[in-house]
């Protein structure tokens, strides 16, 4: 879908912090969405930590720089960090590019696989929490 000129795909996750997570077997793909990238500006900066980092959902495990900006990457559910995106360490625009294809951010092994029903989806819910974003960063 798309909501105010930011692309949502219908498919994934929203996490109330402006990523998404996509589910594949028995891991969870996380990366930043559209509107995020484009709030950001160019992302100049990854932190990709190391594999095998336990991670809690709601708490913060990296960060991303953009030339005006430095977010904070929170983890959408519980669980260990099985990867990073290491082409992002030499490109990390790469999110800018394609932030929900190649500009993928970490993969999750989730204690839960479950624990994803508690992030945002489906088009109701997204267009609601979306248009709610865009108003907060237009104040």
């Amino acid at each position: 879908m798309e909501i105010q000129g930011y692309k949502l795909p219908d498919e994934l996750y929203y996490e109330k912090n402006q990523f998404w997570v996509r589910p594949e077997q028995d891991v969870i793909v996380m990366g930043m969405n559209d509107f995020a990238q484009q709030m950001a500006g160019q992302i100049v900066f990854v932190q990709l930590p190391e594999p095998g980092k336990t991670l809690t959902a709601g708490k913060k495990f990296a960060k991303i720089e953009s030339g005006k900006w430095v977010g904070k990457v929170f983890a959408p559910v519980s669980g260990v960090l099985v990867e990073s995106n290491q082409a992002l360490e030499t490109n990390p625009g790469l999110i800018n590019q394609d932030c929900y294809g190649a500009g993928w951010m970490y993969k999750i092994k989730p204690n839960d696989m479950a624990d994803i029903n508690q992030l945002i989806y489906g088009q109701e819910a997204v267009t609601e929490w979306m248009l709610a974003s865009i108003e907060t960063y237009k104040r």
